[in-house]
């Protein structure tokens, strides 16, 4: 239940205004103070729900008024009282994760999913593991900074949280205690590229090593046809075994990683989401059957897939690669997902690939994840560069030092050759159009937000972020254009 006559407007603070809503008899909002964010909540003395939440109390027009940190005790008690902060199962939607490596561009998020109509299910608390150690974050402060955002903006249609590429147990376990309900296992360390050169007996012998549950013959396909929407997929031995080599022990790791989730999660319900996109070799579409059969047959249960399709995704830039023989590819793993799903295909380091969106959109008529991640730390590079260049400066040419190093668990191609040198630059947003510029930055983020001085202070840490905080509205603004234009063709057609 909402109310537009608040008696919390009566405090003197300055409240975000779509955070403002009554619910049960209690009053909430975001204030904003020089001292940053605080939660306000207004209730009757004798309410005992007051008591779930940590701050300073004070009397407002006989009532108390609570004033609290942003604390992960408040988050959490903030989604007990409200429940469309709490992240929930999206299903088959189409759908579309935002990944946020600071914690400030929620705001921006929600905002570009309502200017495209809020028809596609968002999914603002996302963040692997590799991305959280790289920033020194963990699975609770990436929920709760999602929390604070959708409050403040105040959207209440439905979010997700997704666990991002998981790789141990004890990544579900921590994600899990934090509250997400998306989990994505990344089995691509088990993945065995070997089988993409190996002759029919080598592949013999390489089978032979397999567990029992998991030999080929244990698959049922041997010498099947399958007849997909056209597409024509026969399993001889050689395919077969390429497939269970190639892939086999992967599904093997999902599996333990599902039914591990499944004794953890209890009655508590989740999606999951399968990746072996990380991989050196595209997966062909009898592999992608392979998966999908072989997934079922051990009795895992998946929203959504995401296969290493044929060209190049590189972080932060387009697709690289024949967009015809993309929409070939595209077209028979889609029809795959009909069929052996229904599930969602999952279009991973999907920032920026404007030039498939449309074609990824047609085949897999609307079940499709997008999922993107670092661009939103280059529109806080913009947002920095549009105001002070000299910081952005000072940024661009540690980047530069450290990317080297950092892209070695990164599909980036940007050469330091090719980007300008610092000193050459002239127009600094501009800049973050630059190939080699973009990738160069944003491969290089976790080096920037980790990066300490001599004497154990953030080098660029807090600069950054108090920079965002006294500019949200200029950073929401450039988030939300960014994103616009990625949500935009993946809108459901009416009817």
């Amino acid at each position: 239940m909402t109310n537009n006559n608040f008696h919390l407007t009566s405090a003197n603070l300055t409240f975000s205004p779509l955070s403002l809503v009554t619910q049960n008899c209690l009053e909430y909002g975001l204030a904003q103070s020089t001292g940053g964010a605080r939660l306000a909540v207004l209730a009757s003395p004798e309410s005992p729900a007051q008591n779930d939440f940590e701050g300073e109390r004070s009397e407002l027009s006989g009532q108390t008024l609570l004033l609290g940190v942003l604390s992960p005790h408040n988050a959490a008690a903030l989604r007990e009282h409200l429940a469309w902060l709490q992240p929930c199962l999206l299903g088959l939607r189409t759908s579309a994760g935002m990944g946020d490596r600071i914690g400030l561009a929620t705001p921006g998020h929600v905002r570009a999913v309502r200017a495209t109509g809020g028809r596609i299910a968002p999914i603002f608390a996302q963040q692997s593991m590799r991305e959280m150690t790289r920033t020194g974050r963990s699975p609770q402060q990436v929920l709760d900074d999602a929390t604070w955002g959708i409050f403040q903006e105040g959207w209440r249609e439905g979010v997700g949280a997704d666990a991002d590429h998981l790789k141990t147990p004890e990544d579900i376990n921590a994600c899990f205690a934090a509250g997400f309900t998306f989990f994505t296992i990344d089995p691509g360390s088990h993945v065995d590229n070997r089988a993409e050169t190996a002759s029919l007996s080598e592949l013999r012998e390489l089978s032979a090593v397999l567990p029992a549950n998991l030999q080929p013959h244990a698959s049922g396909l041997l010498n099947r046809t399958f007849t997909i929407e056209g597409f024509l997929l026969h399993f001889d031995e050689a395919i077969l075994l390429k497939a269970a080599i190639k892939y086999g022990q992967a599904i093997g790791h999902v599996a333990a990683m599902y039914h591990h989730l499944v004794q953890v999660a209890g009655s508590r319900p989740f999606e999951l989401e399968v990746s072996v996109d990380e991989t050196e070799q595209p997966t062909s579409h009898a592999e992608h059957l392979y998966i999908a059969s072989e997934l079922k047959r051990l009795g895992v249960k998946w929203v959504s897939l995401a296969p290493r399709f044929v060209g190049a995704f590189e972080k932060g830039v387009d697709y690289i690669g024949d967009l015809a023989t993309f929409e070939a590819d595209l077209a028979g793993h889609a029809a795959i997902a009909r069929q052996f799903g229904s599930y969602k295909l999952s279009l991973h380091s999907g920032s920026d690939k404007f030039s498939i969106y449309p074609i990824v959109q047609h085949h897999t008529h609307g079940l499709v994840h997008l999922k993107t991640a670092g661009t939103s730390y280059l529109e806080a590079l913009r947002t920095i560069g549009d105001i002070t260049p000299a910081f952005l400066c000072e940024i661009y040419s540690f980047a530069r030092e450290r990317y080297e190093t950092d892209k070695a668990s990164y599909h980036v191609s940007a050469q330091l050759g090719r980007a300008p040198l610092p000193e050459a630059v002239r127009d600094w947003s501009g800049l973050l159009e630059q190939f080699d510029t973009r990738e160069i930055l944003h491969v290089t983020f976790g080096s920037v937000l980790t990066e300490k001085t001599v004497d154990g202070a953030w080098r660029f840490r807090d600069r950054l972020m108090n920079f965002l905080r006294a500019n949200p509205e200029i950073y929401a603004s450039n988030l939300e254009k960014h994103f616009v234009r990625h949500l935009t063709p993946f809108q459901p057609k009416e009817g």
